[in-house]
Order: C-alpha cells, then structure tokens, then sequence
C-alpha cells in the first residue's frame, strides 16, 4: 500500500451534499461496496435539479424546467446505473418562433455530422440565406482547436474580431448558449461558447438531441434514488446539516452536524456550491489559495415562470422563442384541478382577461423551496376555485439578472402578453393561477478566467474531495459537469486505497466528417481533470 493511502476494509466515507455530484459520487462508490453516508441538509435529495411543492394546485413543480442532451454521456451512464433513466425521453424535434411568429422545426436529417443538422440550420426562416452562410463558416471557425483553451475573452469580443455573423447574436448566438450557460455572450468565455457548439451539434448526430424528465425531479432523484442507495447498503440521512468539517493531524476527521453530533469519516467528498464552500472546510483551507479562488466565481441566474390555465393553449410540448423576454416555454396537462380562495381579474392587453393579480412574497428565509444555492424567491398568485384539468406551462428564462429586479407582476405579464402573440388562445383562456421562482446563484458563470478559479477534485487535505460542476471537469455549469466531478471524486477516493477505477465515460465519438472538415478531435469531450 502506497503512502498516504487507506484500506477499503472499514473505510467510511462521507458524502455532503445531496445534488447530483453528490449523489453520483456515492453510488459509484456503494457499487464498489464501501460504507457511504450521504447528508444533505433539506427534506429531499436532488440539489437544484429539485422540487417544489404548489400549495395551491398539490402539485410538485420543478423549481426550474431541467434538460439534457445527447453529448452528456456521464449523466446518461448515472440514470442507466441508478435505474431512472426510464423517466426521462428523447426529443428528437425541437421548435423555434421567430421575432415575427415564424415558425421552425428543428430537427436532423440524413448525413454524417455536422451535415445532420444542415436542413435545420437552414429552416429557420427568421434568418436570410446569407446569414445562415455567414453562421456556418464562423461555426466552422469557432470549431477551431485554437479556441478550445482560451478562457481570456469573452464570446463578444470573439465576435467582433472574428465573426462574420456578429449581427445575429440575439437571433442565434445568445439563444443557444444563453439556455446552455445561463449567461449572455458578453460574460461568457469563448472556450465554454465552444464547448457548447462542438459537443452538442457538431460533433456527433444525436448530441444535440433533448432529455426531457417525465416526472418531477423530485420524483426523480427523490425516494426512487433513496431506494436504490439504501438497498446497496448508503445511508442517506435528509435534514442532516453539518456545520463544518474538523480537521485532526492534517486530515479531515469529520463532519460536525448542525445538531452539535461529529459524523466521522475516513473519506470526505464535500458537495456543495461554491459559495459554501470557506464556510464548511476546515480552518486551515478557509484562507487557502484553491478556496478563496473558488469563492470569488460569479453566479448566474436563473427565472421560471409558472403558468396554469383552465384548458389547452398551446400546439406544441415545448419551443424556443426569438427574440423575447421568454426563452423556452414547456407544456403539460395536469391531471386533476386545484382549489385556491379568492378570485381576482386582471385586464389584458388584447382586451381580455387573466386571472390572477394577487401576489404574495414569499422570500427566501421562510419559502420551503429556499436552497444552498443562495437566495430563491417565489411569488405566487392564488386565484379561482377550478376542478378540471389544467394546462400547465413553464417558462424559462435564464440569465436572468436584470428580471429577478423587476415586478413580478410585471414580468408575468409581458410572458402573457408574447405567449399570447404566438397563440391567440392563451388571451382567451382564464389563468387560474400563477408564480415566478428565481433562483439567484442558479449556477456559476463561465466568464472569461473563471476556469482558473475553478479547482480540482483533489482539495489540499488528502482525504477530502470537492464535487460540484463548478469543479474543474472541462464542462461548464450543467447535469453532466456535475455527475462527472462526483465521479471524478469517487475516483480519487478509491485511488487513495489502492484501487485504479474509471468511473468518468468517454464523450460520444467525433465523426470523421466533422475531423476533417473541422479539425474537431475529440478534446472537449475526453478532458479528465482529477488532480
């Protein structure tokens, strides 16, 4: 046994932190039969990709709609191993609404990549022939491995010293990777832009393609991973808060509770957001260069806006749209009503009218839905008695730094306002209830030099790892950066006791199409960062 290591036989190992870095670090590491205890300091596992639930309607709502893709083999591999991955679906079709209400069906067509997605490029009717030129050379450009490690500019300044297609940045640019990175092109890095492009559309045919849950992440990531955990032996104990960890002879020693007990540990993984972090390690790490740099990492926002109204609105399961305050819109039928108390009108702007006007802040300190993740604010609008189905859409909007100043009742109302440009039906139909979720710190934002603040799994105190997506992984703040720093950890832990394990799966395979003409190899997506 090589220094500094343990012996698995009678190694506890302890897992702060019950988001997705977290989980999949501890099912990987149960897998291989070590004694795993799991804490996580609210009532439900899942971190952000969490739930919440609706008094009004008894419904569970997601706080924020969660998607994946085709390009996340990690997260693909953790809902295969943990045995959910039956509650998610591949959408194979996407639609896009253009400023002018145009409406796009993306989708793949026949051919190697990156010709899968020529036909889709070219259906959106809101951009001309010679800006669809323009957008695929400066693809082809940005595809460059040059850009695969410049985290020093910014998107922006990318596209005004290399692009030919700068001018359509809100039309094209910003709708992709707003949704992607949570932030705009002016704050994101040209490398994490990249990244985006490469993995997702250009390198394979079924990168681009959506996972959609089909349950609420509570569900999901709730009781049935509960179960699978405890049957191989975890424990997972929700509403267990630590306080810090302790530290004896240069190791950690253990996980002080918020009920005073010590949780001794052999191995720690510490999963939780960035910002946690000088609050939680031990006192030597808290002035520590690796901590203070990842404390210093900016956050981005993240807004939802929740809709139900009395009956269907809208013709499609969910779109992307153009130029608007809404960036994507998800839709559902519920299956049964809600009863709430009172009953207000509100006028439209098309003459009708929308119920309700009514607002309640519930603010972060005493909202059940408050998360690790910083301040998450909600404010609902209780309206009519109804007892029919209703249809319930969400709306996404991320980036959402100037929103999340703004009146909620403002920002519901110019969501209506375009939802019911696009489809008339909406400004005939009651909205029975309403509410907007922001969540403040959704995520970390990749700006320029943020990659250098991001640090390894491997912290300074042997037997203490970090997990999180804000780790270094060689993704950007997505399910995927997560699930791979949990295993990443779990790898780490495991090599501390003599055993060379990869967990971490390889990117899906670069078409040889795409190599030649792109020059793509395969770097993005075969990054390991271990430390």
């Amino acid at each position: 046994m090589a220094p500094g290591q343990t012996s698995k036989m009678g190694s506890r190992v302890v897992v702060v932190g019950g988001g997705l870095a977290g989980l999949s670090a501890a099912a990987v590491l149960t897998q291989q039969g070590l004694a795993v205890t799991l804490l996580e300091s609210r009532p439900r596992l899942g971190g952000r990709a969490g739930s919440f639930l609706d008094n009004e309607t008894g419904e569970w709502i997601d706080t924020c709609q969660h998607v994946g893709m085709g390009c996340c083999t990690n997260l693909l591999h953790f809902t295969r191993l943990v045995g959910i991955d039956d509650l998610f679906r591949e959408e194979r079709e996407l639609t896009f609404i253009g400023p002018q209400g145009e409406r796009c069906r993306f989708r793949d067509n026949i051919g190697p990549a990156p010709f899968h997605l020529t036909r889709a490029l070219m259906g959106l009717r809101y951009l001309t022939l010679g800006e669809k030129v323009r957008l695929g050379l400066d693809l082809r450009r940005l595809a460059h491995a040059r850009w695969a490690k410049a985290n020093d500019i910014s998107f922006e300044d990318w596209l005004l010293k290399h692009s030919r297609s700068r001018d359509l940045r809100d039309r094209f640019w910003d709708v992709i990777l707003v949704s992607a990175l949570s932030d705009t092109t002016s704050r994101i890095s040209v490398s994490a832009a990249r990244k985006v492009f490469v993995d997702g559309f250009l390198s394979h045919r079924s990168g681009w393609r959506v996972l959609l849950p089909t349950a609420p992440l509570d569900e999901i990531y709730g009781q049935r991973l509960t179960n699978w955990l405890t049957s191989r032996g975890a424990t997972v104990l929700m509403q267990t808060g630590i306080t810090q960890l302790e530290e004896q002879e240069g190791r950690v020693s253990g996980a002080r509770l918020r009920s005073g007990e010590l949780m001794r540990a052999d191995e720690v993984i510490l999963a939780v957001p960035w910002h946690r972090l000088a609050d939680i390690v031990p006192p030597s790490l808290v002035n520590h260069p690796t901590v203070e740099a990842a404390s210093q990492l900016k956050s981005a926002s993240i807004s939802s806006v929740h809709l139900w109204f009395d009956r269907p609105v809208i013709d499609v399961p969910h779109a992307a749209l153009i130029g608007r305050l809404s960036q994507w819109v998800f839709a559902r039928v519920e299956s049964q009503g809600m009863r709430v108390e009172s009953q207000t009108t509100v006028p439209s702007e098309q003459g009708g009218s929308h119920r309700p006007t009514e607002f309640s802040d519930l603010g972060c300190d005493h909202s059940p839905q408050a998360t690790n993740n910083g301040p998450l604010t909600t404010d609902r609008l209780p309206l009519s008695t109804h007892h029919s189905p209703l249809t319930y859409l969400q709306v996404v909007i991320s980036a959402s730094h100037e929103v999340s100043a703004k009146p909620r009742a403002e920002v519901i109302a110019e969501v209506l306002r375009e939802l019911g440009e696009i489809w008339p039906a909406i400004r005939e139909a009651s909205l029975v209830h309403g509410r907007v979720v922001t969540e403040h710190r959704a995520v970390f934002s990749p700006l320029p030099g943020s990659e250098a603040q991001r640090p390894v799994q491997q912290s300074p105190i042997p037997n203490l790892q970090l997990a999180g997506d804000w780790t270094r992984t060689g993704w950007p703040a997505t399910m995927e950066g997560a699930v791979r720093s949990g295993y990443l950890a779990a790898e780490n832990v495991l090599r501390r006791q003599g055993q060379s394990v990869s967990f971490v799966q390889p990117g899906l395979p670069v078409s040889r199409t795409a190599s030649v003409l792109f020059g793509i190899r395969g770097d993005g997506m075969q990054s390991r960062t271990q430390g």
